[in-house]
This record gives C-alpha cells, sequence and structure tokens, in this order.
C-alpha cells in the first residue's frame, strides 16, 4: 500500500551536553520530544547530534527517532534517521524510516518524511508503504 499521511508537529529540543568549541566548530548532543497531529497522531523521541561551523547558516545534524502512534488508524511504531545540512543557508534534509523498525499494525513500514517551516509551525509530509 502507498500512502501519505500530512500534518504537523511540535517539538521540544532540549540540550544534552557538548565538548568545548575548537577551531570554530562547535559539536552538541540534544534530546528531541515531539508531538505529532494529523494524519500521524502520537509522539517521537530522540537524540540528535550537531556540528556549527564559524560560517554563518554552515551546520550539520543527524538524528534518530522513535515513533509511536496511529498511523492513518494503523498503530504502532517506527524509528527514523534524519541526516541534515546547510550550506550557507541553503538546507538538505533526508528523513528516512529504519528498515524492519516498524511494530504492531506498522511492521514492514518503509517511506521518507518531508519537514516544512513556515512561519515557525512544523508541517510534516511522510510518503509511506506498508505491506497488504
Amino acid at each position: 500500500m502507498n500512502a501519505q499521511a500530512r500534518g504537523t508537529f511540535d517539538v521540544t529540543v532540549t540540550p544534552a551536553g557538548a565538548p568545548p568549541a575548537s577551531e570554530g566548530v562547535a559539536l552538541g548532543c540534544m534530546t528531541l520530544d515531539k508531538r505529532f497531529a494529523g494524519d500521524l497522531a502520537g509522539t517521537g523521541s530522540g537524540q540528535m547530534l550537531t556540528a556549527m561551523t564559524a560560517v554563518a547558516g554552515s551546520a550539520g545534524y543527524v538524528a534518530i527517532e522513535r515513533v509511536v502512534g496511529a498511523l492513518h488508524g494503523r498503530t504502532g511504531s517506527f524509528v527514523l534517521q534524519h541526516t541534515g545540512t546547510m550550506d550557507r543557508g541553503e538546507p538538505r534534509l533526508l528523513v528516512s524510516v529504519v528498515p524492519d523498525s516498524g511494530t504492531g499494525a506498522l511492521a514492514g513500514i518503509a517511506g521518507r518524511l518531508a519537514i516544512d517551516i513556515v512561519d515557525g509551525r512544523h508541517f510534516y509530509t511522510f510518503d509511506y508503504t506498508l505491506p497488504g
């Protein structure tokens, strides 16, 4: 089954410690707590690592996030892997479902999630497949 889910989410990012900056690069570690609404209703929790450079608008992050909830009425969980960069203000982001991470009615899920931030609000579009 090919499907698309849309909605919004709120996120709380909490610093979890970082080594001191060195040679213009600041590394960071943060926890993520999310609340999804819309076609995906549930929570997300995870860890994020960041690197901020001395050049304005250039940075990178990776994150692993476990999502628990209902997707178009099917309940379970799955894990998202984030890889993002900012190249002097130009964003590139890939958020993919970790293979074989789905549980419950979401077992076998695969897909990619896009994030848009408009006027400070977070929106998602989740293109996914499920067996059967």
